[in-house]
């Protein structure tokens, strides 16, 4: 269901950056579940270039029961422009949540009015996207943005509009890395790493993602794919609290 997305997402990239594999721990990259009914196929993509250190990219495909896609770009560090976080999930043709956001590393007003209130005009442009849905896994006033698009809907508004308003939100994220001043100061650059660092944390202690991830490809490697590849800064809970 995601193929045309993940298509635009690679022909956006490469068009623009001068982008270089980025290693994937091995044996998380691809893995074949075989697990159940319908047995689910995950691949995952990572690069990097001067302006993002880390675009990483996962697609699970589960047939008509689950398809699955996942990334978010880091910028460099030397900018302090939030994350691009994209998180679509379709069950059985019926029940699609689509969450696409500039994730802030810092919630002061400044910042916010710098990052994130571009993004206004795009979530009134997608109204019927922009739900009042309850986050339950996470702080909707940390690392999320009051103009993220978060619903619930069908699978042809996926094709259309969402995928619409994917392509916007790529292209803004770009305009915006485009005018953006690199930083020069070394505590300057250092504040961005550790916050990059700390979303990183919170992240994995947090993804529900982490459940599915079980029970398609089991607790071992699933862990291993949270804190080796998706959240590679953070650190795993120490032993004997580790999340099931």
């Amino acid at each position: 269901m995601y193929t045309t997305f993940i298509q635009h997402l690679e022909q956006s990239l490469f068009q623009r950056f001068n982008l270089q594999s980025r290693p994937i721990p091995t044996g998380l990259e691809y893995k074949v579940s075989d697990r159940g009914r319908n047995p689910a196929t995950i691949r995952s993509w990572c690069y990097q270039c001067p302006e993002l250190r880390k675009i990483r990219y996962t697609s699970i495909d589960a047939g008509a029961s689950a398809q699955i896609l996942n990334s978010v770009i880091y910028p460099s560090p030397h900018y302090e422009l939030p994350l691009l976080g994209i998180d679509f999930l379709s069950f059985g043709q019926v029940k699609n949540l689509i969450v696409m956001d500039f994730q802030p590393l810092f919630q002061n007003e400044a910042y916010l009015a710098k990052y994130i209130y571009p993004l206004k005009a795009l979530q009134d442009k997608y109204p019927e996207l922009a739900q009042d849905l309850e986050m339950k896994f996470y702080d909707a006033n940390q690392y999320f943005s009051k103009y993220l698009l978060f619903a619930k809907t069908d699978a042809e508004t996926v094709r259309t509009r969402v995928f619409t308003a994917f392509k916007d939100y790529l292209n803004l994220y770009w305009q915006m890395l485009d005018s953006v001043e690199p930083l020069t100061n070394s505590e300057d650059i250092q504040r961005i790493v550790k916050a990059q660092k700390d979303y990183d944390q919170y992240s994995a202690e947090r993804d529900p993602a982490s459940g599915l991830f079980s029970s398609y490809f089991g607790h071992e490697w699933s862990e291993r794919f949270l804190y080796e590849f998706l959240f590679e800064d953070a650190v795993p809970l120490a032993a004997g609290s580790v999340k099931k």
